[in-house]
C-alpha cells in the first residue's frame, strides 16, 4: 500500500483532478465529443447543436476551459474554443504511466 497519496495529491495529479471533475458532466463531455479534429467552435455554434440554453453551454465551457480541457482564443467579438490536445496527452499519459505501473 502507496501512504503517500493518503494527503493531497501529488502536485502532477492536481491537474488530472481538474479534468476529471469537469469531464464528470455528461453536458461537458457531449460539447467536448462536439468538436471535429483541429475544429475551433464559438459559444453560438455548440448552443445550437445542444439541448441547453446558451448561459448554460457559456457556463459549462467556463469549466472546460478552467480545468484545460478547453482553449479560448478572441477573434473580435467572438470568443473560440478548441481541444487543448497537449494538455490532454500529457494528461491522460500520467494516467496510464500510473496504471501501467501498478495493473
Amino acid at each position: 500500500m502507496n501512504k503517500d497519496y493518503s494527503g493531497a495529491l501529488p502536485e502532477a495529479w492536481r491537474n488530472i483532478s481538474a479534468v476529471f471533475s469537469a469531464l464528470g458532466d455528461e453536458h461537458r463531455q457531449r460539447i467536448l465529443l462536439s468538436f471535429e479534429p483541429d475544429e475551433r467552435l464559438n459559444v453560438g455554434q455548440i448552443a445550437g447543436i445542444s439541448t441547453l440554453a446558451r448561459s448554460t453551454v457559456s457556463h459549462h465551457l467556463k469549466v472546460l476551459r478552467e480545468a484545460d480541457v478547453l482553449i479560448a482564443e478572441r477573434e473580435g467579438k467572438e470568443i473560440y474554443f478548441r481541444v487543448n490536445k497537449a494538455f490532454l496527452r500529457e494528461a491522460f499519459g500520467k494516467v496510464s504511466t500510473y496504471f501501467d505501473r501498478v495493473l
